[in-house]
C-alpha cells in the first residue's frame, strides 16, 4: 500500500469520527440553553416573589397609617371639643367676674360696664347709656352713637359674630373716641376671638389695653390677649401675659382665672 493510500484512509477515518461526534456536542449545546433558560425563569419568578413581598409590606404600612390619620382626626375632634368647653368655662367665669365688679379698676367716667363675654341669643343683656355731660348737640351725637352701639351689640347677643365684627369695625370708624369705643374695642375683640381670628383679635385687646389702661375692660382684655397668644402657639408670650394678669389684678376673678390657665398651660408642658 503506497503512503499516498494510508494518508487517504487516515484523512477518511478522522473526517468520519467528527461526524459522529457532531451530534454529541450538538445536544451538550442544546441542554445548556435549556438550563439556563431555566434559571432565568427561576430568576425571574424569585422577583416576582420579592416584588409582591415589597407590595404587600407597602398595603401593611398603609393601613397603619389610614389607622394613625383616623386617630388624628379623633384626637383632634376631642381636643376642639374641649377648647369650646373651656371657651364656655371661662366666659362663665369672666361673666360672674364683671357681674359682681372688679377690684381695684378705675373706669373713665361715663362709661358703661358690659359683660366681658358674648352673650347667647337667649340671654337679655340690658346695657345702661353712658352719662355724657354738655350741650344739647353732644347729647344728639351720643344718641346717635348708642344707637349704632347698639345695632353692633344686638349682632353679638344674636351670635352672628361676623356680623357684629364688621358693625364694631364700622362703629370705631365713625366714633374712634366716643364713650363706647373702648366697650366697641373689647367686643370686636371678642367677635374676633369667638370665631378664631386670634390674630385680629389680639390687636382689638391690645389697643384697648395701650388707649384705656384704666378702663373696666382692661382687666379682661389682658386675660383674653394671653389667651390669643396661647390660640396663636405663642405660648411662652401667653404664659407672660397670664403672669402679668395675675400680678396687676391680684385677688381678683379675672386673676384666678388667668392663674388657671397658667397652671394648666404649665401643667401640659409637663406631658
Amino acid at each position: 500500500m503506497s503512503a499516498m493510500s494510508i494518508g487517504k484512509r487516515f484523512l477518511l477515518v478522522t473526517a468520519a469520527a467528527l461526524v459522529a461526534a457532531a451530534p454529541a456536542w450538538a445536544q451538550r449545546q442544546s441542554l445548556a440553553d435549556r438550563v439556563s433558560a431555566l434559571e432565568a425563569k427561576a430568576n425571574n419568578s424569585q422577583a416576582n416573589m420579592d416584588l409582591l413581598n415589597r407590595l404587600s409590606q407597602q398595603e401593611g404600612e398603609i393601613r397603619e397609617l389610614r389607622a394613625q390619620l383616623e386617630k388624628l382626626q379623633h384626637d383632634l375632634q376631642e381636643q376642639q371639643q374641649r377648647n369650646r368647653d373651656q371657651y364656655l368655662d371661662l366666659d362663665g367665669r369672666l361673666n360672674r367676674m364683671e357681674g359682681g365688679g372688679i377690684p381695684p379698676v378705675t373706669a373713665p367716667a361715663g362709661t358703661p360696664a358690659l359683660p366681658a363675654t358674648p352673650p347667647s341669643a337667649a340671654t337679655k343683656v340690658v346695657e345702661p347709656a353712658p352719662s355724657v355731660h354738655g350741650d344739647p348737640g353732644s347729647l344728639a351725637q351720643a344718641g346717635d352713637e348708642r344707637t349704632a352701639y347698639n345695632q353692633a351689640f344686638d349682632k353679638l347677643k344674636s351670635g352672628d359674630y361676623v356680623g357684629s365684627a364688621q358693625l364694631f369695625t364700622a362703629f370705631l370708624q365713625a366714633y374712634p373716641s366716643g364713650v363706647y369705643a373702648p366697650n366697641a374695642l373689647y367686643w370686636l375683640g371678642e367677635s374676633y376671638y369667638v370665631t378664631q381670628n386670634y390674630a385680629l383679635a389680639a390687636e382689638q385687646f391690645r389697643a384697648l389695653m395701650d388707649r384705656y389702661p384704666t378702663h373696666d375692660k382692661a382687666p379682661g382684655s389682658l386675660l383674653k390677649l394671653g389667651l390669643c397668644e396661647y390660640g396663636l402657639g405663642k405660648v411662652d408670650a401667653a404664659e407672660r401675659t397670664l403672669a402679668d394678669v395675675v400680678n396687676r389684678y391680684p385677688g381678683s376673678d379675672v386673676a384666678r382665672t388667668a392663674d388657671d390657665r397658667l397652671k394648666a398651660i404649665q401643667l401640659g408642658r409637663l406631658r
